[in-house]
């Protein structure tokens, strides 16, 4: 059996932690700013995923624009405008024929 007197020694321990006024006003404080301020965690994470997902979009759009700006240096070229001209547009010279070939992977099923 047990000392009831030690048992009442532990519950005041423990009431007395418990309505401890700073540690109170410190977990009110803690819970307000992790869910309630606006600027709580929650809304800092979402906004952190926003900034690298725009990151990765920059870093993405200058790789596109370095990539075009070698393509207008090549185009500078008469002879690369003239190929480009012909790989994407299928344009020919005078008294030249052009055969597209297919083959079965290459076209789409209606």
């Amino acid at each position: 059996m047990e000392n009831p007197v030690k048992e009442t020694i532990q519950k005041k321990t423990w009431l007395k932690i418990v309505s401890n006024k700073y540690l109170l006003i410190s977990l009110l404080f803690g819970v307000w700013m992790l869910f309630l301020d606006n600027y709580s965690y929650m809304d800092q994470r979402q906004i952190n995923n926003q900034i690298e997902e725009l990151q990765d979009n920059k870093k993405y759009y200058q790789d596109e624009i370095r990539k075009d700006k070698e393509n207008i240096k090549l185009l500078k070229n008469q002879d690369q405008v003239e190929k480009y001209a012909r790989e994407k547009y299928y344009m020919k010279r005078e008294n030249e024929e052009v055969y597209l070939v297919e083959y079965e992977g290459d076209t789409i099923n209606k």
